[in-house]
């Protein structure tokens, strides 16, 4: 009797899914648009989440090797002041990594943005005089228009007529670009102090979620549950060491090599191509680009050896450093890596590539996992 009751609630619960499932997708954009709102109320503990997880990378080794260490680690002071200070050092460190980068490259890049525009300032002056000399009433090129039945001046006048309502446009839009800088500052701020509440009180939520794990699902769920958290953890925080490792040494190879090559911008450069190589795999070639209009800008043969340059230090990184500081950390093939890389960009851009390494890195393991231990309850070997 009881097995055909847990059978009954099994198909109760089957039939109720199927049925949720069958109207979703009838209304799919209500239900994604559902979705997107849930996301937005909880965006901000999310950032905040994401904060804590790269901020606890730092804070763990400073607890450990600053407050972990010698005689007076046992101490009721060192204790109570360990948590705390190690948060605020990690804080420290990262913001000083972004002043870093505030200082360095920013500020190049508007010179240069501002080098950019006056020459396409120029540019465009000497393209309106062409213009207002050649499409005259009285020019043989309007009078051959003309006879195509083609009005020169009209089409101008509906070129500035639409570049006008460009502009009404971007004007009118400001506000709400306004607001959306407005909310993005509020998600990172509320972020950043959940965040500090997670690292402050990391063990203690830690033990409440697994109370609540427990009180919900089955003993065996929750150890499985817990068993690929702690691999996400493992995976996760050694991807992002090593991720960080691996772009702090291909900038400062940049540095080097081009300060002994005597090339412009050779700090900016090695600040910037450690900046981008924080993207996986496609990182570096977009600080390669931005680095290469740079200097074209003072100078083109110096250019076109810099990036001979950078594919001669994108091997060495590629086949030797890469490698081994990061892929032995994510234990993903190289194959794998770049699909990670590619769905995970086209999915979320930027924050897709940095999360989907270690996502499918965490899969595959699981993968790898089940698939072992399906082949030894069949008792089969393959040879490697």
């Amino acid at each position: 009797m009881e097995l055909k009751k847990e059978n009954l609630k099994n198909c109760m619960y089957l039939i109720l899914f199927a049925v949720l499932l069958y109207v979703g997708l009838q209304n799919l954009n209500v239900v994604l648009d559902f979705l997107m709102r849930v996301l937005g109320l909880f965006l901000p503990f999310i950032v905040g989440a994401g904060i804590a997880f790269v901020l606890n990378v730092p804070m763990k080794f400073i607890e450990k090797n600053v407050f972990g260490r010698g005689k007076w680690k046992d101490t009721k002071f060192v204790k109570k002041i360990a948590r705390p200070v190690s948060m605020i050092l990690a804080i420290l460190v990262a913001a000083l990594a972004i002043y870093i980068v505030g200082q360095v490259v920013i500020p190049e890049l508007a010179t240069t943005a501002m080098g950019l525009g006056r020459n396409i300032e120029r540019g465009i002056e000497n393209l309106t005089v062409w213009i207002n000399e050649n499409f005259k009433q009285d020019s043989v090129i309007a009078e051959w228009a003309e006879s195509l039945e083609i009005q020169p001046q009209k089409t101008l006048d509906a070129v500035i007529g639409a570049l006008q309502n460009g502009v009404n446009n971007i004007l009118t839009s400001t506000v709400s670009v306004t607001m959306g800088i407005v909310n993005t500052a509020m998600n990172l701020g509320i972020g950043f102090v959940f965040a500090c509440y997670i690292l402050l009180q990391k063990e203690r939520l830690t033990v409440q979620t697994k109370k609540a794990f427990y009180a919900i699902f089955p003993e065996k769920t929750v150890k499985y549950i817990l068993h690929v958290c702690s691999l996400a953890n493992s995976i996760f925080s050694g991807f992002v060491t090593g991720q960080c490792i691996e772009a702090v040494i291909l900038g400062t190879m940049f540095f080097v090599a081009m300060t002994l090559f005597r090339f412009p911008y050779a700090m900016l450069v090695g600040v910037l191509i450690a900046f981008t190589a924080l993207i996986p795999v496609f990182g570096a070639f977009i600080g390669c680009a931005i680095s290469f209009l740079l200097i074209l800008l003072v100078s083109p043969m110096q250019a076109l050896l810099f990036l001979i340059l950078f594919f001669v230090l994108q091997q060495i990184e590629g086949n030797l450093i890469y490698p081994h500081v990061v892929g032995g950390s994510v234990g993903l093939p190289s194959v794998w890596v770049l699909m990670a890389v590619t769905i995970g960009g086209s999915l979320l851009g930027v924050i897709g590539m940095l999360i989907f390494i270690p996502l499918v890195s965490v899969l595959y393991a699981l993968f790898r996992e089940w698939t072992y231990k399906r082949l030894k309850k069949k008792n089969i070997k393959v040879e490697n």
